[in-house]
Order: C-alpha cells, then structure tokens, then sequence
C-alpha cells in the first residue's frame, strides 16, 4: 500500500510544472483568503475590467485602435454605473420602503387568507396546520425585521463603503483596461520561465469563465426583464424588486429558482390568497423558469464545460460558505478551474514520459 502511494505520488508530482502550477494555485488561495476583505475594490475592479476586454477586443477586431476600443468599453461601463446608481437603485429602494411600510397589512391579509384555508379544504388541511405556519411566518418575518434594523444602523458605514467604490473602482477598470500589457509585462517577471502547464490552464480556464460570465450577462438581463414584463401584466406589487432578484438567482443554478419560488409565492398569496390570480402568477413564473433551464441555458452556455449538477451544487456549497456572495458568483467558474486542473493534471502523463496502462502502445515505446 505504502509503495502504490509512493508511486502515485512520484508519478503525479514528478514534473516540475505540476508543482508551480500547485504553488500559483496555493499562492492565489492564500491571498484571497487573507487578503480577500482588503482587496475588494482591486477585485471588483479586476473583474469588470475582465469582462469588458471582451469588448475591447471585439472592437480592435474590427480595426479600432486600442486607446479608442478601451475609451468606448470604459464609456460604456460608466454609462451602465450611472442608470443603476441613478435609476434602478433609488427605484428599489422605494420599493423596499414601500414592502417594510405594507408588510404588516400584507401579513394580516396572508393570516386571514390562511385561516379560511380549512373551511374551504378541510380534506387537506387543518386549524393546527396553518397555525404552524403562521407561526413560522410570523418568527421569520421578526427575525427579517432585525436584520433590517441592523443593517439600518450600519447604514452610514455601508453607505461610505459604496462611495468610496464608486470612486475606486471606475479608476481602477480604467487603469487594468489601459495598462494591461504592462500590468502582464510586470506579473511575468515575477513568474518562472518554465509555466507552460499553468499557462495551458489558463487558456482553458479564461476561454471558459469568458464564455459563462458573458452568457450569464446575457440570462441574467433576459430573467429579469421577462419577470419584470410578465409580474407588470398581473399587477402583482412589488414587480420591479421580485424580478430583479429573480434576475440574480440565476447565478446559484438550481439553487437559486428554488428559494425565490417562496418570494414570489408569499407576495402573490398576500396579494390575492389562493384564486385564479395566484395561479397564474405561480404558472408564469414555473414557465420562466422553464424557459431559462431547457432554452436559455443551451443556448448561451453552450460553450461552456459542461459540469454536474453535484459539481455545481457542491461548488456554490463550498465557495458560497467561503466567501459569501463572491463565492456564489464565482462558483462555477472557480469549478471549472478545479476541472480544468485536474484533466490537465491527469490528462499529463503522456507528456511526463510516464507510460498509461491503458495505452498498450506506450509501454511498447518506453
């Protein structure tokens, strides 16, 4: 036993490019992992700046210079940070105000509907039942309500917070938008020369968090403005803050449609108690969500490596727990670097010079 593990460990470790592929990868993790908290705005920077060279680089396909491309792309960039610091937040916000202000009468109107459940369906549902659930909803709507006051308390911290990103972060796209050669030309001296394994990984790793981060743009918009669009047409209260948050949950796959089932549920019930209206809510929303997981999906990350539902799953688990909603909106391109390390560090023998049992050939050769 001591000796398969000594040659498993010998075979899988014996190429120097494998261990500075582990050490980028411990580097990395480590300072995230310390550094994380404090670097929040490079990150947030570092990361919109990544995903608008997409458009830089569309553009200097179609012959545009790069000082041009970058000027457009950052203009581009501001012009979205603009419609959300002046549109759509202050509208959310209202529509917070407004949810806090109702939520009592909402709660009451839920109550009555609740408790004329029996009668109407006595086969179903009983007195003791729905007195467990208003309990329920009463206890997690309590312990909303002191969340809410904390994070209004620190809302002069949270509020500095944003501001000093609005600032930082704008100057910091810019700057990795203009100076990427140099910024790369500078990272490379630091790194050795022999990297050809780690660059192999990420050329595939960048192809594919490329791909998924410019698809799930893309599902995230069209979520959202089909939620909002069909939850206006019902008239169902609070479209615009139910919808856009439908819109993020897309980033959490399976996760994500399943918690905001209850959201949209609990508004719709408050609203209208069970009646057609309800229905149609429910209907239309289950039909978003179809859409989204059978067409959407397909057809926007179908470029992508295609990753287990567990490996998904386990994924936003993991990274979720690790570091919060970064981890959520990272999880599945953190789990395709995981994939494309190990078939890469698997997928190495051959070029090890270490012979594949399952290759008659190359004991042959060797």
């Amino acid at each position: 036993m001591l000796h398969m593990f000594s040659e498993w460990f010998k075979n899988r470790f014996s190429d120097p490019q494998i261990i500075i592929l582990w050490v980028f990868l411990i580097v990395g993790f480590l300072l995230v992992i310390l550094l994380g908290d404090m670097l929040k705005p490079v990150l947030a920077g570092l990361v919109i700046a990544y995903l608008l060279e997409g458009i830089v680089l569309r553009l200097q396909r179609l012959k545009v210079p790069r000082k041009i491309a970058v000027f457009l792309a950052f203009a581009v960039f501001l012009i979205c940070l603009l419609l959300l610091v002046i549109g759509l937040l202050p509208l959310l916000s209202r529509q917070i105000a407004q949810l806090i202000q109702e939520l009592p009468a909402l709660v009451a109107n839920g109550q009555k509907e609740l408790m004329q459940l029996p009668h109407k369906y006595p086969e179903f549902i009983s007195e003791t039942q729905v007195q467990q659930v208003i309990n329920f909803l009463k206890s997690e709507l309590t312990r909303l309500g002191q969340t809410a006051l904390v994070f209004s308390v620190a809302s002069v911290k949270n509020l500095i917070t944003i501001l000093v990103y609005l600032v930082l972060v704008p100057f910091l796209v810019l700057f990795f938008l203009k100076d990427k050669e140099l910024i790369i030309q500078w990272g490379k001296g630091f790194l050795p020369k022999n990297r050809d394994l780690a660059t192999e990984v990420w050329e595939e790793v960048n192809l594919q968090v490329a791909n998924f981060i410019r698809g799930k743009l893309w599902e995230i918009i069209i979520v959202w403005s089909a939620s909002y669009i069909t939850f206006a047409m019902l008239d169902l209260n609070f479209a615009m803050l139910l919808s856009f948050f439908i819109g993020l949950s897309v980033l959490v796959p399976y996760i994500g449609a399943t918690v905001m089932t209850l959201p949209v549920a609990l508004m719709a019930f408050f609203q209208w108690g069970i009646g057609p209206e309800f229905m149609y809510a429910m209907i239309a929303y289950g039909i978003i969500q179809l859409v989204d997981g059978n067409i959407l999906v397909p057809l926007l990350l179908s470029e992508v490596v295609n990753l287990h539902p567990v490996a998904i799953i386990v994924a936003v688990l993991v990274f979720g727990g690790l570091w919060g909603v970064w981890g959520l909106f990272f999880a599945i391109p953190l789990a395709t670097l995981v994939h494309a390390v190990t078939k890469t560090w698997f997928g190495k023998k051959y070029k090890t010079g270490i012979p594949d049992s399952e290759n008659p050939s190359d004991y042959a050769t060797s």
